[in-house]
Order: structure tokens, then sequence, then C-alpha cells
């Protein structure tokens, strides 16, 4: 299992609830065949979302209520 700073995966998503939808959101994206933004060796996609996040790769835009 990697080990993933979660101080470090926070900063770069602002809060842990952003954190786990963004995480979701992508790791679906990435089942659905998108490709890696990063290398690694994990096949999981779960775990590639995270370390995509941390390595700063992975935007995200807050909608504004209508």
């Amino acid at each position: 299992m990697t080990y993933m700073p979660v101080g470090e995966i926070i900063k770069n998503a602002g809060s842990i609830a952003k954190l786990a939808i963004i995480a979701a959101r992508r790791a679906v994206e990435l089942n659905n065949g998108a490709n890696k933004l990063i290398a690694t060796n994990t096949t999981r996609f779960s775990t590639i979302a995270l370390e995509e996040i941390a390595a700063g790769k992975v935007k995200y835009k807050i909608k504004e209520a209508k």
C-alpha cells in the first residue's frame, strides 16, 4: 500500500470533503478510460487519483449556485 501524506493532499484540495469528492470523480474518470496524469506502479484507480491530486495534476472548479 502506498503511503501518502494527508496534509499535502488536503493542501491541494482545500478540505477533506473536497478531497473526497475530487478523488472519487477522478477515480471514475480513470475507470472509464481516462489517461493517467502521472507515472505510477499502482493499478488502483482511487490510489492513482490521490497521487495525481498530491502531485497537483488535478484541477477543479467550484460551480456557482444559481
